[in-house]
């Protein structure tokens, strides 16, 4: 089994459907029917076990997010992606922690399903436009027209000003230091003026059902006494794990100009089973 080329790539795939699909359960359902087709190919017609899977993979996946489409309009509150605990060594591969980051994913959310499957093969795995036009099945002209509109579509979303590790790590941590404290002030300091605040408690956990702006609001509503705040590692990034009353959530950050000026907090308990054991991701 450890020579079957679906083991050997099987890091790889789930990390394709992940991104796809901004769910690891969905990520790992799409992998189980993807095996199930494997299993059932003539391998002996297959050249490139590696592009096949993929394809196979990036199938299953559209399939999987045109009806998460449907289902995601009647999600309770802001619909954030899944969580991953990674292991720091993520992040020293620059492009796939920035790929797989939740900012990021959050942006490929308001891509179309084939837009979504196109960014994420050209863009993150740099895959020929032929293979990408073989898997979403249109042409290779039309895949290059779809992943133009694609990348203008997402950078103009996406976090404009990157930062370095150390001050993403610096940064990180002053805000969970000024969680822990639960001061206003001190959260206040380390915020940006325009903070925006995106809550997703999917209707089962307490959650702001819209987006917070503003530092003052922000600070407020997070100076709570009491938590348990630990510094983690997700999707690539330094970020926080907060357990209060016996509820748990992960915070993923944004930092410009070394304040933090977005932050994505998941509270939805069906969302943070996978904060326990890191994801094995590759590209």
């Amino acid at each position: 089994m450890i020579d079957d080329p679906f083991v050997a790539h099987r890091s790889l795939l789930f990390t394709v459907a992940y991104e796809m699909l901004g769910s690891a359960a969905d990520a790992e359902d799409v992998l189980q029917e993807s095996w199930l087709r494997w299993a059932d190919a003539d391998r002996s017609q297959v050249r490139d076990p590696r592009a096949y899977l993929v394809r196979i993979v990036t199938r299953q996946a559209l399939n999987r997010l045109r009806t998460l489409s449907r289902s995601r309009e009647d999600y309770v509150g802001e619909w954030l992606p899944e969580p991953l605990l990674t292991s720091p060594d993520v992040a020293e591969d620059v492009e796939l922690a920035e790929s797989v980051s939740i900012a990021l994913l959050t942006v490929l959310e308001t891509l179309g399903p084939t837009e979504r499957a196109v960014f994420v093969l050209r863009e993150v795995f740099e895959m020929p436009y032929g293979e990408i036009a073989e898997a979403v099945d249109k042409s290779a002209a039309a895949v290059r027209q779809i992943a133009r509109r694609a990348r203008e579509h997402v950078a103009a979303r996406r976090p404009r000003m990157q930062v370095s590790r150390s001050e993403q790590h610096t940064v990180v941590e002053r805000f969970l230091s000024a969680l822990r404290t639960g001061q206003v002030q001190e959260l206040m300091e380390v915020l940006a003026p325009d903070v925006v605040l995106i809550a997703d408690g999917g209707g089962v956990a307490a959650a702001a059902p819209a987006p917070v702006h503003g530092a003052e609001l922000v600070a407020a509503l997070l100076a709570r006494p009491g938590r348990v705040v630990s510094a983690v590692w997700l999707n690539g990034a330094p970020a926080g794990r907060i357990e209060a009353d016996g509820r748990l959530a992960a915070v993923s950050l944004v930092v410009e100009n070394g304040r933090v000026t977005r932050i994505h907090a998941v509270a939805n308990p069906q969302k943070l089973t996978r904060l326990e054991e890191p994801a094995e991701l590759a590209r």
